[in-house]
């Protein structure tokens, strides 16, 4: 390349031009005082922010059809049903101002506030929740909520297709009264009824556009915040919904949820003031307990695996149990996930108290252990039942994430030691992942559940032959018997009692692997307060605030 000549009056052209560039930056950076609420963060200067890592893109913000924590976490902040769990987790009036319950517990009558929009400015109507519930039920939306919604009578019949959606006995009578009759009694309902799959949606705009909640453009809200921004897999950008009800108690100017599925490069952006919250990364874990710097607060839901039931060699029992009983689930809490989780001996976790105070948890005991000569001892009776000289192959599939990678890792070193099987793993996308699970297409794979609202009947019952959210082609009659004999029992003492015998038979057949219990290990800013983490439920940003 040529060295270029430059003579002495364009230099000191280039150089008053420089300096004049340089005036400018500083001018424009005094301009800009305010910061974002956040320790850096970029976004909208001077604005209140929140800056949160919702890990992937969610499933769906349709309410029936997300039914994951990815999903619900939005739409908990984007939406609002009849009511809302409050800072102490009880549920409170929102979309409705008040309710009435008839004295037998089976009639619900709901009154909406005046004057509740959505971001569009249309009214909210009693209507909407109509169309919403019976939409939800309608076999054609294949809602994997759904089943939530069997204490409406009429309710399973129509999702089964064996009724019609008159005979679903929910009725709005004006614009702002829904009338309900439930099939039995319910002591949850006012709680599950701040599930965001029981929002209403905008009849008018679900029925001109079926792909309403796809872009940031046509997405319809009646929440604290409404979506402004949605760059897909990237992140979501929600403002304050200055058509919300409660407006005036809403005190930040927006939320933007990122889209990071590494929990490295999310401590990173934390450190550098990009997110507001973190989670604990594994490698880190030590230094910052140590530190003092993680919060723990009480959580709900199980990490665990599915077997599939209608592939060998997981059709069966024995086989199945073997693998359950070969993990030290105490040595993945401590040594891989290290955030003070408590390893799962049930599938319901802690939390969760009897008629007479105790904890469910607590009542029923570890109904699952590590074992490791017990666990060579059944797979050997399995094999043989089976008919096995040599094992099939198996295959573990989890959702791409490093930290699923580092269970599945140890659960492969642990099933090779304590049974003397090798285990390939596979990884796929989260989306992916549900989709064939729920196909029966994967042999044995990672889950997770997360409850509905506050009651053991709700872990329970997604193991029922007929519910949707199974996944392991598992089918067990007298365990349907008694989570049926459970939703039917007004006694409570005996309700319990049903429930924890059907789940000894569900960690007796093995259909599942249960792992640890969910606790919230997090890092958060000092500047952000009144964050509401619902142990049964999703993130609230409603009350949150940046100082």
């Amino acid at each position: 390349m040529e060295k270029a000549v430059v003579n002495k009056a364009v230099k000191r052209r280039l150089i008053l031009a420089l300096l004049t560039c340089m005036l400018l930056s500083l001018l424009l950076a005094a301009c800009g005082g305010g910061t974002e609420g956040a320790s850096g963060g970029g976004g909208d200067t001077g604005s209140k922010i929140l800056l949160y890592n919702n890990v992937r893109e969610p499933t769906s913000l349709d309410p029936p059809i997300g039914f994951d924590q990815v999903s619900y976490d939005i739409l908990n902040n984007a939406m609002e049903g009849m009511t809302r769990l409050g800072k102490d987790q009880s549920p409170e009036p929102a979309m409705a101002s008040e309710w009435k319950v008839s004295e037998d517990g089976l009639k619900y009558t709901f009154t909406l506030r005046d004057g509740v929009q959505w971001s569009n400015g249309e009214p909210v109507k009693a209507s909407d929740f109509e169309f919403a519930w019976k939409r939800m039920l309608d076999p054609k939306t294949a809602s994997s909520a759904a089943t939530l919604a069997y204490v409406f009578k009429g309710a399973e019949a129509f999702n089964s297709g064996k009724g019609t959606a008159d005979d679903v006995q929910v009725k709005a009578t004006d614009d702002k009264t829904l009338e309900v009759t439930l099939a039995q009694p319910a002591p949850w309902l006012l709680s599950m009824l701040a599930n965001p799959a029981f929002f209403p949606v905008p009849q008018k705009t679900v029925e001109s556009n079926p792909n309403w909640t796809a872009e940031a453009d046509t997405f319809v809200s009646n929440g604290p915040f409404r979506i402004s921004q949605w760059n897909h897999d990237s992140e979501l950008k929600m403002v304050k919904n200055d058509k919300y009800w409660d407006a005036a108690n809403v005190k930040l100017d927006g939320v933007t949820f990122k889209m990071i599925n590494d929990s490295n490069t999310e401590y990173q952006l934390y450190q550098s003031g990009e997110l507001h919250i973190a989670g604990v990364p594994a490698d880190m874990s030590d230094q910052l307990f140590s530190e003092g710097k993680v919060n723990v607060q009480d959580s709900a839901g199980t990490y665990f695996y599915r077997f599939n039931t209608t592939m060998k060699p997981f059709d069966n029992a024995k086989i199945r149990k073997a693998f359950a009983l070969a993990v030290d689930r105490q040595k993945i809490v401590d040594l891989v996930v290290k955030q003070k989780q408590k390893p799962a001996g049930g599938f319901v976790s802690y939390g969760l108290k009897e008629p007479d105070g105790r904890d469910f948890r607590e009542v029923g005991g570890d109904l699952i252990t590590f074992d490791a000569a017990q666990a060579k001892s059944l797979l050997a009776e399995g094999m043989k039942e089976a008919g096995y000289s040599t094992l099939p192959e198996v295959t573990l599939t989890y959702n791409t994430n490093d930290l699923h990678q580092k269970i599945a890792e140890t659960l492969q070193a642990m099933f090779k030691e304590n049974l003397g099987v090798d285990v390939k793993l596979a990884g796929k996308e989260g989306k992916v992942l549900t989709a064939e699970q729920k196909q029966l297409q994967l042999q044995f794979s990672r889950s997770s559940w997360l409850p509905d609202f506050a009651d053991p009947i709700n872990f329970l019952d997604i193991f029922e032959s007929k519910s949707p959210n199974n996944r392991t082609g598992w089918s067990n009659a007298e365990y349907d018997k008694l989570i049926q004999a459970a939703y039917q029992e007004t006694d409570e003492a005996k309700r319990y009692d049903l429930m924890h015998q059907a789940e000894k038979i569900l960690m007796d057949e093995a259909p599942i692997m249960p792992m640890y219990f969910y606790d919230s290990a997090y890092l958060q800013s000092d500047k952000l307060v009144d964050v509401v983490r619902h142990p049964y439920g999703y993130m609230d940003f409603k009350w949150a605030d940046l100082k």
